[in-house]
């Protein structure tokens, strides 16, 4: 079966899963209900109500906001996850991170400010880092 078809008689036929393919870049701001996988280019935000679920290829420059977070890729900007952020190996964070629970793998870089707190304690109110700020700090980590 098909991500974007569904049985006609599946209770959860409004939760439409996105796909994002490596060869897209989608510039603005991204708003879902559904699960989203990004493969390939965001700029801008990324806000689902579900989960969220960064391949190792994909570059995000963007606020990004989901239930549940799993990044291989890289983010340059603020995460809120409602539930669960996973962190692979190969996952970089150049942001501040809001988040009930972390998992991080050893190989991850995470630079930015962490705040671990139960749902209702999690808002959107993250102290911002400007992604031009992001980008200098980054540069600085490579001298």
């Amino acid at each position: 079966m098909s991500l974007l078809k569904r049985e006609k008689n599946d209770s959860h036929n409004s939760d439409i899963d996105t796909i994002i393919g490596p060869s897209v870049k989608v510039e603005g701001n991204f708003v879902g209900e559904g699960d989203v996988t990004v493969e390939g280019i965001v700029v801008g935000s990324v806000k689902t109500s579900k989960n969220l679920q960064i391949g190792q290829a994909a570059k995000i420059k963007a606020d990004v906001e989901a239930e549940n977070i799993t990044i291989s890729g890289e983010i340059r900007g603020n995460v809120i996850c409602r539930g669960k952020l996973e962190m692979s190996s190969s996952s970089k964070i150049f942001g501040n991170v809001q988040t009930a629970s972390l998992s991080v793998e050893a190989g991850a870089i995470l630079h930015g400010k962490c705040k671990m707190a139960n749902n209702k304690e999690l808002d959107s109110n993250t102290e911002d880092i400007p992604i031009d700020q992001q980008e200098e700090d980054n540069s600085k980590l490579r001298r």
